[in-house]
């Protein structure tokens, strides 16, 4: 099961009340006050692990709480601090507080921590209310409660590529020929459910660089028909756009006009995504009339970088493979 949005409730621990104590030892007839301070509440914080994939973990267990401090002791004993309550959450990973609707933390990289709630204070014992007038003090300061919250955690994957297009166009196929993922593959639509990150591997000293399989959009995605929100939110931080077309088409379908409904969905969903620098992957090649067909699309569209491919017979990924470092920086000249 992939999990890409969950809805959690969050506590931090409550800080220990203080102590009201006295000294009673043998032969120390005026003992004073020895009460000890509340340990504080342990925190709760969310911990960006390259190790996590999705939120899976927080579908089925979606409560967590801190540890609260302990309260303090006699002979000026300071209770033990709670354990925080560390939780993994996948790079991408948005928190928004759903009861001011706003987004209060954003994870991308390893390593990224925040403290999204605070755990409460620990109380005082009555040791620190002695004084020349009041040597026999009972007053103490309990703990604060520890904050509390509910929370919507969104994933977006990261990724410097995104691969886009219809159902059964060749993504899952693809990608397992540019990365060492192994996505599921077959001769139907929506073999793949969710979004899959891979690395491509160069060698050589160059740096590698990240492909999202994007599963299959359908027309009509930006109003959230099939799972169309769900799909397109992976799209938002992929810095190129690789739109992969099926050149064969036995279905009699047009890649000009695939190409521009996949287009329209981007657009409608954030008009930014049209901006980005694109390229056309056109796959199927060894099939009849594929030739032709990526003539026609080469010619309504000079300017966008295209790639013939066919994942059958792996022609062209060599090339594709090749070209996307120097793509990757290049400016957007993509129109339609």
């Amino acid at each position: 099961m992939f999990v890409d949005e969950v809805e959690v409730k969050l506590k931090a621990g409550d800080g220990g009340d203080g102590c009201l104590s006295f000294r009673r030892e043998k032969y120390i007839p005026k003992g004073g006050p020895n009460g000890g301070d509340g340990g504080a509440g342990g925190d709760v914080i969310l911990l960006c692990d390259c190790n996590v994939s999705d939120l899976v973990d927080y579908k089925f267990k979606p409560h967590a709480h801190a540890q609260s401090g302990e309260p303090g002791m006699g002979s000026q004993c300071h209770g033990k601090n709670g354990q925080d309550c560390v939780l993994k959450v996948p790079a991408g990973t948005i928190v928004h507080n759903l009861e001011t609707g706003k987004a209060v933390a954003e994870l991308l990289s390893h390593g990224n921590q925040v403290i999204l709630l605070k755990g409460g204070k620990g109380g005082l014992g009555n040791e620190h209310f002695k004084s020349a007038t009041n040597q026999a003090p009972r007053q103490t300061i309990p703990g604060t409660p520890g904050e509390r919250g509910v929370f919507r955690l969104e994933m977006k994957s990261i990724a410097q590529i995104g691969l886009v297009g219809f159902p059964n166009a060749g993504k899952s196929t693809l990608t397992n020929l540019l990365t060492a993922t192994r996505r599921k593959t077959g001769p139907y639509p929506f073999t793949t459910l969710h979004p899959k990150v891979g690395t491509i591997n160069y060698g050589d000293g160059l740096p590698s660089l990240t492909i999202a399989d994007i599963p299959g959009l359908v027309e009509g995605a930006h109003r959230n028909r099939g799972l169309g929100f769900r799909f397109l939110r992976h799209i938002e931080r992929c810095s190129l756009l690789a739109f992969i077309l099926d050149m064969g088409a036995e279905d009699g379908r047009s890649a000009v006009e695939d190409y521009r409904i996949l287009r329209k969905e981007l657009g409608c969903y954030d008009p930014q995504l049209l901006e980005r620098p694109q390229l056309i992957i056109g796959n199927k090649m060894d099939m009849e009339m594929a030739e032709k067909r990526a003539g026609e699309f080469h010619k309504k569209f000079p300017n966008i970088p295209f790639f013939p491919i066919s994942c059958t017979t792996r022609n062209g990924i060599g090339e594709l493979k090749a070209a996307f470092p120097p793509i990757f920086c290049a400016e957007p000249t993509a129109s339609a």
